[in-house]
Order: structure tokens, then C-alpha cells, then sequence
């Protein structure tokens, strides 16, 4: 079954080269948000999203990742400074630190969609930093 991710990045060509593991992996990517307003537009339909720390509109990556995470939306940070989340963000997943190459993103996409759907044990990539939350925030 195919998952909504919505992917949350400022540099387009990154943007776009997520979009398109998401989608030869067979999940629905439903659109780039390059900062934190459009990332909040497109959340209604999202279940999943890839969310970068430092977007168009400044740092307002963790906000915006703890706003998905309340609205239901499965968090998996993904940023090029990963010590700015601390120990972590409630409700989200983790952060995988950039670079991300194709299989980590694939084994990553793989993990969020396990533990959204509970479909059983999935080995998140190595370099995946996971955030301790309740298993009740993992799926809506």
C-alpha cells in the first residue's frame, strides 16, 4: 500500500531527487514545500514527510516537523545539522543527516512506512539518530 509524503526542502534539486525515490519506490510524493506556510497547506494530505530544518523562510524546520507530528503526519527530519534538534523533537521519528544517499533514503522511507502502517520490524539505516516518543504518535 502506498504511502503521501510530502517532502519539505529548499534546495529543489534535492527536492526532486527525493520525490523521485518516493516514487519508484511506489508511494505518492504529493508535492515539494520549500518553506513552512506551503508545508502547512500541503500537511492535509500528507502521512509522511521529509522535513529539512532550514528552509526558505528561515529555521523553522522544528516547529514546522512538531506541527506535522500534532496533525498526524509521520516526521522524519532530514538535515545537514542534525545537534540542532537536541534530544529531539515529540512526535517525530528521527533525523537522518545529510548527505543522504539513495539506499539510506530508500531504507529510511522504507522504516517511516513501517512504522506508520505497523507492519512489523524494519532496520532503519545506520546513520538514522531515533528520537524516543510514544508508540501511540507513530500512526494516525
Amino acid at each position: 500500500m502506498s504511502c503521501r509524503v510530502l517532502v519539505v526542502e529548499d534546495e529543489i534539486l534535492v527536492a526532486m531527487e527525493i520525490e523521485n525515490i518516493v516514487e519508484d519506490m511506489g508511494h505518492l510524493p504529493i508535492g515539494v514545500a520549500q518553506d513552512s506556510k506551503r508545508a502547512r497547506e500541503l500537511a492535509k494530505d500528507a502521512e509522511l514527510a521529509f522535513v529539512d530544518l532550514n528552509l526558505v523562510d528561515g529555521p523553522t524546520g522544528i516547529e514546522l516537523g512538531r506541527d506535522l507530528a500534532l496533525w498526524g503526519v509521520t516526521v522524519l527530519y532530514m538535515t545537514a545539522n542534525p545537534a540542532q534538534l537536541g534530544d529531539g523533537v515529540p512526535g517525530a521519528i528521527g533525523v537522518l543527516p545529510k548527505p543522504v544517499n539513495d539506499q539510506e533514503l530508500k531504507q529510511a522511507l522504507d522504516y517511516c512506512v513501517s512504522v506508520r502502517r505497523q507492519t512489523g520490524p524494519v532496520t532503519p539505516p545506520r546513520r538514522l539518530r531515533l528520537f524516543d516518543r510514544p508508540s501511540a504518535q507513530a500512526t494516525a
